[in-house]
């Protein structure tokens, strides 16, 4: 048996629907009863319970993050404040059968942080599979299944990852977790972003029907909502079952806090009528760090980086805490200079990492999509003198202002960065648009492809959420039909987009290619969802250009 070593990370850490209006509504107190119908039956007894599972996250070479909840009384519901203080015991075992504990520990779980708790264990060997579980009072958590990652200068072969994003309870079930779960061969998978939803029941559901109803039914604005519906989310068992098989590595988006944020405020925030959004993103960042195994960052954001040995490291972006508010769709004010998505520090600390990394594959967790998404889009030398002319973007008519499209000047100087010191295998994964996408990013949108590719982008769709077909009500496969060649002809980078079905991805990385197998589920408001393979795309390495693959990996 190795020696025990950890690090105890406290887990108290401070720190839709895109709508076109803003509503006003106060919030309600939390109620404990409709939380407390929505979880498994506790034991009789009262005893100490793990309600919503364990978790582990940002695996490192030596170690990686361990996450519980405790409920130590029957009234101890998350975001009630009730609830004595309850040792809890942590163990990390090389086999199932905890026959070789390696790791072990206490920590306590309190009232101050909901009653969650998080181990941040090291001493653990790189590129291994261990087993974790916890015990409070007599009674162990469900155990799980985490990994290490390779040691920074390993010569890997492979790494293998799930990617999701955008899961609303209301609108449906979550198959796709149960389906990335059952594979149990994933080094370690991606959330990237909108893990929950702000809105209350029913604004935001499966074409109008709410499959199952969030709790609390208001929309979350403090403190006790944001916990309540982070634990409500962790009763899926789909959910639950993927915590158990991998580590997760999580940034957040929008819906973390409210629709469509930004560094002061959110289309989904009536400053006043719902308190000040200081309070509001407080009281959300909190709750999302209680909840989620994630280590707190940079001035306590999601944005940091984590290295796979000599093939990949990965970028993770914070595009909320920092990005001006939004410009007006057909603004010419997106090509603003002061404008930032990412704010000055964050991108100087980007262009930096991916200036001396040293692995094969430089990838990004990136909330919101980089490649230009535009309609009106005419070649260059037409598009520039008629957009000085009319003030106009430069890049064409942006559809959506929320994603990079809204801040060009941030995205010129990254790619631009890129290209200047040919800076190669650079790769996006995106979520947030709903709809699964396969891009180059072009320098130039206008003359591509006679320009330049300065990095590849895949987009994976929503879990849950609505995508178009959802939002016009038709079967599904009947806009992409329409839209996807109009799409592709105003956008020539991009090779491949889904613009209807819901699933989730799977990125597989070797030294010569990175691929991404899209699978989509066969209806998502059914608990028992099939799911099936659909396209496979990537990128070879050195050429920063998306191809088809006609098999999954």
């Amino acid at each position: 048996m190795t020696s025990r070593q950890c690090h105890l990370e406290s887990a108290d850490s401070p720190v839709a629907r895109r709508r076109t209006f803003v509503k006003a509504a106060a919030a309600g107190a939390v109620l404990a009863g409709p939380l407390a119908a929505a979880l498994p039956a506790r034991a009789a007894t009262g005893a100490p319970a793990f309600l919503h599972g364990v978790a582990s996250g940002d695996p490192l070479p030596d170690g990686v993050l361990l996450w519980t909840r405790v409920t130590p009384v029957p009234e101890a519901v998350p975001g009630s404040g009730l609830g004595p203080d309850t040792e809890v015991r942590w163990a990390v075992a090389g086999d199932k059968g905890f026959t070789d504990v390696v790791a072990e520990g206490s920590t306590t779980a309190t009232a101050a942080s909901d009653h969650t708790v998080k181990a941040d264990v090291r001493g653990l060997r790189p590129a291994t599979d261990y087993w974790f579980r916890f015990s409070a009072g007599g009674t162990d958590s469900p155990i799980a299944r985490t990994r290490t990652a390779p040691a920074a200068d390993a010569a890997v072969a492979n790494l293998r990852f799930g990617v999701v994003s955008c899961a609303n309870w209301e609108a449906g079930h979550f198959a796709a977790y149960r389906h990335l779960a059952a594979r149990g061969d994933l080094d370690a998978w991606l959330h990237l972003g909108d893990y929950i939803y702000e809105y209350e029941s029913g604004e935001f559901a499966a074409r109008g029907k709410v499959v199952r109803p969030h709790v609390p039914a208001h929309e979350i604005l403090g403190l006790a909502d944001y916990r309540t519906r982070h634990a409500t989310y962790k009763t899926d068992p789909d959910l639950r079952a993927l915590h158990h098989s991998a580590p997760v590595i999580a940034i957040w988006d929008d819906h973390e806090f409210a629709d469509n944020a930004w560094s002061g405020g959110a289309v989904n925030h009536t400053e006043g009528a719902e308190g000040t959004w200081t309070a509001r993103v407080a009281a959300a960042r909190q709750a999302y760090f209680e909840w989620m195994p994630v280590r707190t960052a940079v001035e306590g954001t999601t944005y940091r980086r984590l290295r796979f040995g000599k093939l990949a490291d990965l970028s993770l972006l914070d595009l909320r805490s920092f990005r001006s508010q939004q410009a007006a769709t057909g603004s010419g004010s997106v090509d603003d200079p002061d404008r930032t998505i990412t704010g000055r520090a964050q991108l100087d600390w980007l262009k930096a990492g991916l200036k001396a990394s040293n692995t094969t594959w430089r990838l990004v967790g990136n909330s919101v999509m980089i490649a230009p998404f535009v309609i009106g889009s005419l070649s260059a030398d037409l598009l520039r003198p008629l957009a000085e002319l009319l003030g106009l973007p430069r890049e064409g008519l942006a559809i959506n202002t929320d994603q990079w499209d809204g801040y060009t000047d941030d995205r010129r100087e990254l790619l631009s960065h890129l290209r200047a010191n040919a800076i190669r295998n650079t790769v996006f994964l995106t979520g947030d648009i709903h709809m699964a996408w396969a891009n180059d990013v072009p320098v130039d949108a206008g003359t591509y492809p006679l320009s330049a590719s300065a990095a590849t982008e895949f987009v994976v769709t929503s879990v849950t959420s609505d995508n178009l077909d959802d939002f016009v009500k038709v079967p599904e496969g009947t806009v992409s039909a329409i839209a996807a060649p109009v799409i592709r002809a105003a956008n020539r980078h991009v090779h491949w987009v889904d613009t209807d079905r819901h699933g989730y991805g799977v990125l597989d990385l070797t030294a010569d290619r990175a691929q991404m197998d899209y699978y989509v589920l066969s209806d998502r408001t059914s608990p028992n969802a099939t799911s099936a393979w659909t396209r496979s795309y990537r990128t070879r390495s050195g050429t920063q250009k998306i191809e088809r693959a006609y098999d999954p990996v």
